[in-house]
């Protein structure tokens, strides 16, 4: 089985903001979900409020927590966020920016 693509539709995993060590981990991490493996949680969970097939990647960084939402197809691996996770719920904000850009994504 080949491996899917990874496409980001916004964010970026690089430094700053992400510290090398968590670029490293978000990078195997991504790179498993490419492979096919379902991660859970501490790594990974379902984020069905956004939309089917979508979850979040939780990266432990030096003094700040990452989330990456990401959403699996059959044919690639969409990332649609990369934010820093200050607070227990998502912000409204980012759950809508999500479901947007992953809307014009399916539109085209």
């Amino acid at each position: 089985m080949d491996d899917k693509a990874l496409i980001l539709l916004h964010g970026e995993l690089k430094s700053p903001p992400l510290s090398e060590a968590a670029r490293i981990v978000a990078g195997r991490l991504l790179r498993q979900v490419q492979e096919g493996v379902m991660l859970s949680m501490p790594y990974s969970r379902p984020m069905p409020s956004i939309g089917p097939r979508v979850h979040e990647l939780r990266i432990n960084d030096e003094s700040v927590t990452w989330r990456v939402i990401y959403r699996i197809d059959p044919d690639v691996i969409l990332v649609a966020d990369v934010f820093a996770k200050k607070t227990q719920e998502t912000p409204e904000q980012v759950m809508k920016n999500c479901k947007r850009r992953f809307s014009l994504y399916d539109s085209d």
